[in-house]
């Protein structure tokens, strides 16, 4: 015992360094104890500084160049609508057809007629109708239907005017012309573009061959043309099937905004979403993602209606029929008057959908997902 007292008494400064040390450590302990009191073992992980995450840089994004060719496409609807009313068996018709035909068969796409009749809606003569139909990859068994009617209304009975209601002229820039005009540019871009999917044009006769009078009452019947395409590719189904259907209809206004219809998203929601989604992508914002507000409103008939219900293929329909921008059919619009002419259409409007529509089509994949 004696000489371990010897041995801590000759080290007895290093004994108060050490009991020093040990009241430092104490007291810095003490200092964060009110920061970890409580606190799991988990919890009490040393803080460990960050160095901030550099932001992101800005990259410049350039906007994709529209390739369609804006006055061509508005070329073809003033050459359309300088046949002069193209209502189902007129002379402006048959002229009209001639023209569109010699344009696709230039292109190298085939071109067939699907011949059919209807009653003059007073007279109840046969009418002699066409659906012109224009095949791209006519080998392929997976195809896309793009489809718009081709003759114009009779009549304005919709102008203001009520003399002009009785005799005046439509030439139906925005309604007939625009949604063919679309397909007749979309056709320049598609002879050269390998799609993993065949395409069809359908150019629809007798969607409005009918008679409206003042007070509302019409006489005839819409969609003889798509309705009778529906029935035919329902009795007599083809070796191929059409994957998706799209329907365009007053796309050329200068004042363009396209919403989403609202019996497009019943059938085919899918296809509404592609296609404006890739509207999207392109920054075409002519195509606006929503539909009309209120409940009751963006419900329209259109061609679109046989091909879904008939014949089941599903379709949608791109359609702003508010032209100008004014609600559809209200004081000031410009549809079913005489002031629906190429002067109140654009070029640019019908380049924008060809545009969205070459790039919708590319996306396609060889089979259906």
């Amino acid at each position: 015992m004696l000489g371990m007292n010897a041995t801590l008494t000759s080290n007895r400064p290093t004994t108060l360094l050490l009991a020093c040390a040990c009241l430092m450590v104490t007291a810095l302990a003490g200092c964060n104890d009110s920061k970890t009191a409580g606190k799991t073992p988990a919890e009490m992980k040393p803080v460990v500084k960050r160095t901030p995450t550099p932001a992101t840089p800005t990259v410049a994004t350039t906007k994709a160049t529209n390739p369609m060719d804006a006055e061509r496409a508005m070329s073809y609807l003033t050459q359309m609508c300088a046949f002069g009313p193209r209502y189902s068996g007129s002379a402006g018709m048959l002229r009209q057809r001639a023209m569109i035909a010699k344009l696709f068969e230039s292109l190298g796409a085939t071109v067939r007629e699907q011949e059919f009749k209807m009653p003059h809606p007073i007279t109840r003569q046969q009418i002699d109708c066409v659906n012109l139909i224009v095949e791209w990859q006519p080998e392929a068994k997976e195809r896309v239907l793009l489809c718009a009617h081709y003759d114009t209304r009779p009549l304005p009975d919709r102008d203001p005017n009520p003399r002009r209601r009785r005799e005046g002229v439509f030439v139906g820039a925005n309604d007939g012309a625009s949604g063919v005009a679309v397909l007749m540019e979309l056709g320049n871009h598609l002879a050269d573009t390998k799609l993993e999917v065949g395409v069809d044009m359908v150019m629809f006769d007798a969607e409005e061959m009918l008679f409206e009078d003042d007070y509302g009452r019409r006489r005839g019947e819409y969609f003889w043309g798509s309705s009778y395409f529906a029935n035919q590719y329902k009795q007599k189904p083809p070796a191929y099937k059409y994957r998706w259907g799209v329907l365009l209809d007053m796309v050329g206004d200068a004042e363009l905004e396209l919403l989403q219809e609202k019996y497009s998203l019943q059938y085919c929601r899918p296809l509404v979403m592609e296609i404006w989604q890739t509207a999207a992508r392109l920054g075409v914002d002519e195509f606006v993602p929503r539909t009309k507000r209120r409940r009751t409103d963006g419900f329209i008939r259109d061609d679109h209606i046989p091909l879904n219900q008939i014949a089941k293929i599903p379709s949608c329909d791109i359609i702003d029929a508010d032209y100008p921008d004014v609600p559809f059919g209200a004081p000031g619009a410009y549809w079913h008057t005489e002031q629906d002419i190429p002067q109140n259409c654009s070029g640019e409007s019908l380049a924008k959908v060809s545009w969205v529509l070459l790039e919708w089509l590319k996306s396609q994949p060889a089979e259906s997902k």
